[in-house]
C-alpha cells in the first residue's frame, strides 16, 4: 500500500470511528478539519471549498455539498440523475475556471480511480458522509463531474436506512437517505425535538413533516419547509385531517370536530383546533409563509 492509499485508508477508518460516537451520525466540522491520524501527523478531510485536497495527497480526499444558507438551499445544488451525483466544477468569482487546480485534482482522481468522501451539509458545521465515491466522468461543456455513489459506508443511521428502504424513489436510495436524514435533523433541531402541535418531547416519536410535499420538485430540505410533528399529528397533517392556517393556528377539519368517539379523538385531535404552533426561535427556521398558504389551500379543498 503506497502513501496515497494509506492516507485514504486512514481517513475512512477515522470516519467509521466518528460515526460510532456522534449522535444521529452527523459529523462535526471540527473533527473533520482536525483529520485522521497517520504516522504522527493528521490528514485533514474537509476545507473551505467544496473540493478539498490535504497537503499529504496528490488528489482531493473529499467533495462537499454545502448546507443551506439562511434556511435556503445552496444556490447551485448538486443533482442526481439515476444513480449518479452531478458535481459542479469549482468556479472563481462566479466565472468558469475549468483548469483550476481543484478541478484538475478531480480529474486525477478520475483517471486513477481514487476513492473520495462525499460530505453532505446538514447545517453549518455539521455533515453526513458517504464513502467511497468515485469520479467517473468529466463534462467540460457543462462544467460537471459525474460521481458514482457506490455501495459503501455512510453516516446515515441504520434505522433511517431501514425506514427509507421501502420507498420507491427514482434516485438512488443512498443519496435520498442523505437528503431525508438531513431534513429530519434540521427540522428536529430547529424545533428542539418537540412536536409543534402537542409539544411531545420524545425524538423517537417525532417526524419531520414536509409543508410542501417532497414529491413536489419545488420542495426543499430546508427547515423552513418542515414541521416537527409526532407521528399521530404527522399522519393527520398529511391526510388533511388537520391543517395549519397562514397565521400559524391549527385547524381541525369540520367533520372530525363533529365526530363523537373516545379520549384519543377528543384530546389527540379535536383539542388541537385553535392551538397556535410552537415555532423555532431562529427566524430562518420558521415555516415559510408562502408554503403554508399553499398547503392550507390544499387542506381547505380536502375539507
Amino acid at each position: 500500500m503506497n502513501g496515497e492509499e494509506r492516507a485514504r485508508a486512514a481517513a475512512f477508518a477515522y470516519l467509521a470511528d466518528l460515526v460510532e460516537v456522534e449522535a444521529e451520525g452527523v459529523l462535526p466540522r471540527a473533527a473533520l478539519t482536525r483529520g485522521a491520524p497517520l504516522d504522527g501527523d493528521r490528514v485533514q478531510l474537509i476545507g473551505a471549498q467544496g473540493i478539498f485536497k490535504p497537503r499529504q495527497l496528490r488528489a482531493p480526499i473529499s467533495i462537499t455539498t454545502a448546507p443551506p444558507a439562511r434556511g435556503r438551499e445552496p444556490p447551485y445544488p448538486d443533482v442526481v440523475t439515476a444513480d449518479r451525483l452531478e458535481y459542479r466544477y469549482r468556479d472563481v468569482g462566479g466565472q468558469p475556471a475549468p483548469s483550476h487546480w481543484q478541478n484538475e485534482g478531480l480529474r486525477v482522481a478520475m483517471r486513477e480511480r481514487l476513492p473520495l468522501v462525499y460530505f453532505y451539509g446538514v447545517e453549518a458545521g455539521w455533515y453526513l458522509a458517504h464513502w467511497p465515491v468515485y469520479v467517473i466522468a468529466d463534462d467540460p461543456a457543462h462544467r460537471i463531474f459525474t460521481v458514482a455513489l457506490e455501495a459503501g459506508a455512510t453516516s446515515v443511521p441504520s434505522d433511517v436506512i431501514a425506514a427509507e428502504a421501502g420507498k420507491a424513489y427514482i434516485v438512488r436510495p443512498t443519496r435520498m437517505r442523505l437528503h431525508q436524514t438531513a431534513f429530519r435533523i434540521r427540522v428536529l433541531r430547529a424545533y428542539q425535538s418537540r412536536c409543534a402541535m402537542c409539544r411531545l418531547h420524545h425524538a423517537e416519536l417525532l417526524d419531520a413533516a414536509h409543508i410542501l410535499a417532497d414529491r413536489d420538485e419545488r420542495s426543499t430540505t430546508a427547515a423552513s419547509n418542515g414541521l416537527a410533528l409526532c407521528k399521530l399529528h404527522h399522519a393527520a397533517f398529511d391526510r388533511h385531517i388537520i391543517g395549519v392556517r397562514p397565521d400559524l393556528v391549527v385547524q381541525v377539519r369540520a367533520d372530525i370536530l363533529a365526530e363523537v368517539d373516545g379520549p384519543m379523538l377528543r384530546h389527540g385531535l379535536q383539542a388541537l383546533d385553535g392551538v397556535r404552533l410552537d415555532i423555532p426561535r431562529r427566524r430562518m427556521d420558521r415555516p415559510d409563509g408562502e408554503l403554508l398558504i399553499e398547503r392550507y389551500e390544499e387542506f381547505r379543498k380536502a375539507g
